[in-house]
């Protein structure tokens, strides 16, 4: 599999809690910005390997006009092979939308939408900077039905600031009555250079204690589970047959290709980050050199800890047989860890490997550390 992964870093407003590479959206930023993507595509051009996957991230990606996401998808098909049965996803933001733009994006191919909604509550979306309400989102979600999307993601979060039990009750009921394919749902992670995180560290608020988190976390699983959606990542559910393929691709360590300021991509056991500075990727390029600001060839070893990583991520866990391209018997190598952590009920034996409990979910960060030599 192939997945090519594109950076649209404008937005109306950087959200209150967003570490992303994003900028407030100027005219002239966006037609340089387009210019050099054009060209930075080109510098990829591959005609004989098929893309699987591509996804639109930001950002907001929703805040192209239709004239730009069409330019955008004619370089695309100008310079890769597009699978017949490729999932395209746009991430898009309620109050970037509306009834033409969506139908026009149905018309390109895309197939997938990704909604940032975050919460239903008006105050909370207004403390994190949101630039939209709930209205505003049901409105683009019901014109995104109608306009022939079959296959919607929408974002939500917890453990935001000020935010209760009732509201996460609240924001799950209403969004499973929308009904749909998938749902996103993360907890908020305070990222040091954000707004939210100057305002917590000025006293403007108290995050609720990990127990409360982690009760929401629960919440969201049995609550999701009963109605549908099954939890394939930590993060991440599903209705049979909808789970995110270019996110799995990423947790199951295939190649993608990144594209704009700030992305990453994987090619080849060559991963590689983007500069993020728009300045910065006009002038490499302008030299015609692909804009790279940092690269590494993967040793066995970071492979090996990166699928041990990804695949605990992951409902499926990991599977003994993947290990075998690297000489390893997974059982015999990390028996200690694996029988400490199954007498600790952290994890659970599978036909052909092993995944986290519930418990072992709530710890995996500390989990991860005892696979990394």
């Amino acid at each position: 599999m192939l997945g090519l992964y594109i950076h649209i870093p404008f937005c109306v407003q950087k959200c209150k809690y967003c570490d992303f590479n994003s900028y407030k959206i100027e005219k002239n930023k966006k037609e340089k910005f387009l210019n050099d993507l054009k060209k930075e595509m080109s510098l990829y051009t591959n005609k004989d390997r098929k893309i699987n996957t591509i996804f639109f991230g930001g950002g907001t990606p929703s805040i192209l006009s239709n004239t730009e996401m069409k330019m955008i998808m004619d370089e695309i098909n100008k310079n890769f092979c597009i699978d017949k049965d490729a999932e395209i996803s746009m991430e898009c933001n309620p109050g970037t939308l509306n009834k033409e733009k969506l139908e026009f994006m149905k018309s390109l191919g895309i197939n997938r939408l990704s909604i940032g909604l975050q919460a239903v509550q008006e105050d909370l979306l207004g403390y994190i900077g949101r630039i939209h309400n709930y209205e505003q989102f049901e409105k683009n979600y019901i014109e995104a039905r109608k306009s022939g999307f079959k296959n919607i993601n929408i974002d939500l979060m917890y453990n935001l600031p000020h935010q209760t039990f009732e509201d996460w009750k609240e924001t799950l009921d209403k969004i499973i009555e929308l009904n749909p394919e998938h749902i996103s749902a993360y907890s908020l992670i305070l990222e040091e250079g954000t707004q939210l995180y100057d305002m917590y560290m000025d006293k403007d608020f108290e995050l609720s204690d990990e127990d409360e988190d982690i009760k929401m976390y629960e919440y969201a699983i049995e609550c999701l589970k009963l109605n549908g959606y099954n939890q394939y990542e930590i993060s991440n559910y599903a209705k049979e047959g909808y789970e995110c393929k270019h996110n799995i691709l990423y947790w199951k360590c295939k190649n993608y290709i990144g594209l704009g300021p700030g992305a990453s991509g994987y090619i080849n056991n060559v991963r590689y980050n983007n500069v993020k500075d728009l300045d910065d990727y006009h002038d490499k390029i302008s030299k015609n050199e692909k804009p790279i600001e940092f690269c590494e060839n993967l040793t066995e070893k970071d492979k090996i800890e990166e699928k041990i990583i990804m695949g605990l991520r992951m409902n499926d866990g990991i599977i003994f047989k993947d290990f075998e391209e690297f000489g390893i018997n997974f059982e015999e190598k990390y028996k200690e860890q694996l029988k400490k952590h199954e007498s600790l009920d952290l994890i659970t034996k599978t036909n052909k490997g092993f995944k986290f409990t519930q418990k072992g979910r709530e710890i995996s960060n500390n989990i991860f550390l005892d696979y990394i030599d």
